[in-house]
């Protein structure tokens, strides 16, 4: 995998803003007098498939040549990664197929076809979701783009941390800490890049 820069973050805000919401930034009262702080909520449950993956998802598929949006994209998720990859490709007119469990609640699969995406179900317990969604792209020419470990997924989750520190900057306020939720490494990875750009 290349190692995605500060630079990409960037790039990837101007290339995805058009297509994605940019949530406010929010204080909460509450939160600032139990910590004695100043807090600032980035919201991302605002954006249109509820979570920040979709930032990931379209700078990913925006990124790709017409021959690779023409051959199709390839992921697996459980839920959000999912729902990103499958709107955002919807966007670009591009066939999805998502490798899901079997097991994932039924709102979530909804929400994922909702945008046209082929939900292929694997049983988590006894099958490998990265071997599924390989073998489909080598049967169909599709592009895998993985839910985490790609640097324009990653470059594209943390257009979300840069938004911050751009809305921060222009209130007058300085940010001291940033605090991200962390799964499977994407938007902490892409949060800190978007940190280097901004405050090398």
């Amino acid at each position: 995998m290349r190692v995605p820069e500060p630079a990409d973050v960037v790039a990837a805000l101007a290339r995805i803003a058009p297509h994605i919401v940019r949530t406010p930034m929010l204080r909460n009262a509450a939160l600032d007098k139990t910590t004695g702080a100043t807090v600032l909520v980035k919201p991302e449950v605002l954006q249109r498939t509820g979570s920040f993956k979709l930032r990931g998802a379209t700078n990913a598929l925006r990124r790709l040549s017409e021959a690779e949006r023409n051959a199709g994209v390839v992921t697996y998720s459980s839920g959000n990664h999912g729902q990103a990859i499958a709107c955002a490709a919807a966007a670009l007119g591009m066939r999805a197929t998502i490798v899901m469990p079997a097991d994932a609640p039924a709102i979530k699969r909804q929400a994922t076809a909702f945008w046209g995406a082929e939900i292929v179900p694997y049983d988590r317990d006894t099958e490998d979701r990265e071997a599924i969604g390989a073998e489909i792209a080598a049967r169909t020419g599709a592009v895998i783009i993985p839910p985490y470990e790609h640097p324009d997924v990653i470059a594209g989750q943390g257009t979300a941390a840069l938004e911050l520190a751009q809305d921060a900057a222009a209130a007058g306020l300085k940010l001291d800490t940033l605090l991200v939720c962390t799964g499977g490494g994407g938007l902490v990875a892409g949060s800190a890049l978007a940190m280097q750009a901004v405050s090398p």
